[in-house]
């Protein structure tokens, strides 16, 4: 087969322990998934899950314990830090059960939904798709992936992220507001999840701006942390 260029390399993840990479089909984000960051954006209440998407080479992969930059990125004085739980999908599927979403589990991972945070108030405002104020380059800093078969029970992990040494976001994953089974269950309805699928299942109240200069220390208790330079 030929091709009028030469295709991009394929995104990927280190897998902790092996030197084998997971590679990156599609990344889905739950919005507004613990109740306090609901309440933080003006939002209360038990809605139904919603989920927005960034381009898999939004990923910007954290090797093994190694601190990675982030570039500030354009159009935005106002950049904010979202850590979460990743999940990552090595089984896919339709209209997955709840109760049967964990066979389609590889692993977890530690990773931060960079926002722009006044372009996405701004579409909001206009009624438009707010894509430009999250899915643009680098905006999703991605720790290696923990196998669940070297997991512990993650249910009631703690979720933190710091900034320059100060904490600024707090939480157990117990605080999720649909769990993990739901979440898949929901998003199997919508699309066939895929091998390769990542899933950001969404963060704590605390989000804030950050600038060039800043380190961020995201970390879920069990998975792992990284450490994210902004310059």
């Amino acid at each position: 087969m030929s091709y009028v260029f030469s295709p991009p390399a394929t995104v990927s993840l280190p897998v902790v322990g092996t030197t084998d990479r997971f590679p990156v089909h599609r990344i889905y984000c739950v919005g507004r998934n613990y109740a306090e960051h609901a309440q933080e954006m003006g939002y209360s209440g038990r809605e139904a899950p919603f989920f927005f998407m960034k381009p898999a080479d939004a990923v910007l992969p954290v090797e093994n314990g190694e601190p990675v930059t982030m570039p500030y990125p354009s159009l935005t004085s106002n950049l904010h830090h979202e850590v979460e739980l990743v999940v990552a999908i090595s089984v896919g599927g339709s209209n997955i059960p709840a109760a049967e979403a964990h066979k389609h589990i590889y692993g977890y991972a530690v990773g931060l939904d960079m926002t722009r945070r006044d372009l996405q108030h701004q579409m909001k405002k206009e009624g438009r798709p707010w894509c430009i104020g999250k899915g643009f380059d680098h905006s999703a800093p991605t720790g290696p992936i923990l196998p669940v078969s070297q997991a512990s029970d993650i249910s009631n992990a703690a979720i933190t992220l710091s900034v320059n040494g100060q904490q600024r976001q707090t939480s157990t994953i117990s605080q999720l507001i649909w769990n993990l089974g739901e979440v898949i269950e929901h998003l199997s309805a919508a699309w066939t999840l895929q091998p390769g699928d990542l899933i950001f299942s969404g963060t704590p109240s605390g989000v804030s701006a950050v600038v060039s200069g800043d380190t961020m220390v995201g970390s879920v208790e069990g998975v792992g942390s990284i450490t994210v330079n902004l310059v």
